[in-house]
């Protein structure tokens, strides 16, 4: 019943095609992120995720995430408010209803940065995004970085180059996403994002013209 609320809900929004960027954590996915709604911020919007997980050092409540208790996310998703969730490492995480409609309503792309159990939910929907994977060069790569947060106990470390695995796994899957970018030099990962967006912020840089 849920997955056909999500049908309904989609086909009554309006606003430029969504992109759902998703991507093993490490793989330099935010970094990617910040820069493009830097550059593009009057074509862009994020959909700022919740989550029951405490904050990062340097992260903040509402621009980063939506930092609630268990108690309330759960309600929440209880009663239907939210597009996709997933539960990683004792933590929830998911994409709100309300998130994604504040965005389009500005006629703004909305982005949204999710795992790989919010994609494999969304396309089950109507959305119908353009779906982007950032991905390490490899797994050593990736491991060294995460190590190098020093933010996690080794169990949760080990936890997440798992899940990584089967994430990079999943991603080759054909059908899957429309562009797979490996983030190994910086400046080529944002050029090749930039380019596979290319055609969609021309087309809301023109609607933004017309009005």
């Amino acid at each position: 019943m849920y997955m056909r609320y999500c049908s309904r809900l989609f086909s009554a929004m309006a606003g430029p095609r969504p992109v759902v960027l998703s991507g093993p954590s490490g793989a330099g996915k935010s970094t990617l992120l910040k820069r493009l709604m830097k550059e593009f911020d009057s074509v862009f919007g994020f959909s700022v995720s919740h989550t029951t997980r405490k904050p990062r050092p340097g992260e903040e409540n509402g621009r980063d995430y939506h930092y609630v208790t268990r108690e309330a996310m759960q309600a929440a998703i209880d009663n239907g408010e939210f597009i996709e969730n997933a539960e990683f490492s004792g933590n929830l995480y998911g994409t709100s209803k309300a998130a994604v409609q504040a965005v389009q309503a500005k006629n703004l792309i909305c982005i949204l940065d999710i795992d790989m159990q919010g994609v494999k939910n969304i396309k089950r929907t109507d959305l119908n995004p353009i779906y982007i994977s950032i991905q390490p060069p490899s797994m050593e790569v990736l491991e060294k970085r995460l190590r190098d947060r020093k933010t996690e106990s080794e169990e949760s470390l080990l936890k997440r180059l798992g899940t990584a695995k089967v994430e990079i796994e999943f991603s080759q899957k054909p059908g899957v996403f429309d562009t797979i970018i490996v983030n190994d030099n910086l400046e080529e990962a944002y050029g090749k994002l930039k380019q596979s967006l290319h055609g969609e912020i021309d087309k809301v840089k023109k609607i933004t013209t017309s009005l």
